[in-house]
């Protein structure tokens, strides 16, 4: 079963702390909301599956629908509903980034910049010295615990957030906690810069085609993580705000990239909700790009949104999203 208590904390980091040789350890932010109510964020440096190595992704100019979505949301703790009208982050459904980049780092190891601790504390260090600087951290809720003082900064009453990694596809006894729509992940807003910086983590045991019900691996698949340019067939460009009144002739560019002509009988769009419009069938020739009129009431709005392509299967093949920035000049075609 999913989360029971996902959302995003949003508030400043006032201190971080390491743990060391433990068999769970940890990277832990001190973090305080406009209120003064206090917060401890436990980050996963170190699975307890093997391959033990986390999976990490470093986006310092992040770019994406999600943070548009963001803006009005309280100083604090907010409880996000399931699904994918939020600013709920799904590392398969949301194109936040491209898995194929991320990269592994041991947990904690002496030597300055060489483990997940260390680059993490980079650019928690940041926002630190940044007054004006807010961190968003999605995951778990545990707490409050009125009469529990919190084990590593001693505030009371405990309170924070875990889970602050991609919370589907795993195995094990951890697949209890899989879901769609509600994985962890880091965001830092850095205003004086207008910059966001993101950080994604994973474990390299979980799964990257997944469920959309559960979250949970699809069987009999290679749910590996892609290898970066292994895509055949990418989504290149999209017409999002076609000169006009709507409805608009919205359409999206395909490219088969591969040295092979790639059959596209039975594939869809996706949008953002989960509409599909078909892809016509036969056979798109190597190097050869196919523009795709969307239809079947899927929209790719002007304020930002994703799309993903699906094999006959239903498998994801590449995903894109878009700002509502990029989508603002009308006529002009988006190029991913």
């Amino acid at each position: 079963m999913p989360l029971k208590a996902y959302g995003v904390l949003i508030s400043r980091v006032v201190g971080t702390r390491r743990e060391g040789a433990t068999d769970t350890p940890h990277y832990q932010i001190h973090l305080t909301d406009d209120t003064g109510t206090h917060y401890r964020a436990a980050v996963n440096v170190l699975s307890q599956q093997q391959p033990s190595e986390l999976l990490y992704l470093v986006d310092e100019d992040f770019h994406h629908p999600v943070t548009a979505r963001l803006d009005g949301l309280q100083s604090g703790w907010n409880a996000l509903p399931p699904g994918p009208g939020g600013p709920n982050l799904d590392f398969v459904r949301g194109n936040l980034f491209d898995p194929g980049k991320m990269r592994t780092l041991p947990p904690d190891v002496s030597g300055p910049d060489n483990d997940l601790a260390d680059l993490l504390d980079h650019y928690v260090q940041r926002a630190v010295e940044d007054q004006d600087a807010r961190m968003y951290l999605f995951g778990e809720r545990f707490g409050p615990e009125p009469k529990i003082k919190d084990k590593v900064f001693g505030f009371l009453p405990g309170n924070g957030v875990h889970d602050i990694h991609m919370n589907q596809g795993s195995s094990g006894r951890f697949k209890q906690d899989d879901g769609v729509w509600q994985d962890g992940g880091l965001l830092i807003r850095f205003p004086a810069q207008n910059r966001w910086v993101a950080i994604f983590l994973a474990f390299q045991s979980q799964a990257w085609h997944t469920d959309d019900v559960t979250g949970q691996p699809i069987d009999e698949v290679d749910t590996s993580r892609p290898e970066p340019g292994s895509q055949r067939v990418r989504i290149v460009a999209a017409l999002v705000n076609p000169v006009g009144p709507t409805p608009e002739a919205e359409n999206v560019t395909l490219l088969n990239a591969s040295p092979d002509p790639v059959d596209l009988t039975g594939w869809h769009l996706v949008d953002r909700v989960g509409q599909r419009a078909a892809v016509p069938a036969g056979r798109l020739a190597p190097g050869a790009a196919l523009p795709v009129a969307l239809s079947n009431g899927v929209q790719l709005g002007n304020h930002g949104g994703q799309i993903t392509l699906v094999d006959a299967g239903g498998l994801k093949v590449d995903g894109v999203s878009y700002t509502g920035d990029q989508a603002a000049r009308e006529g002009w075609t988006v190029v991913f």
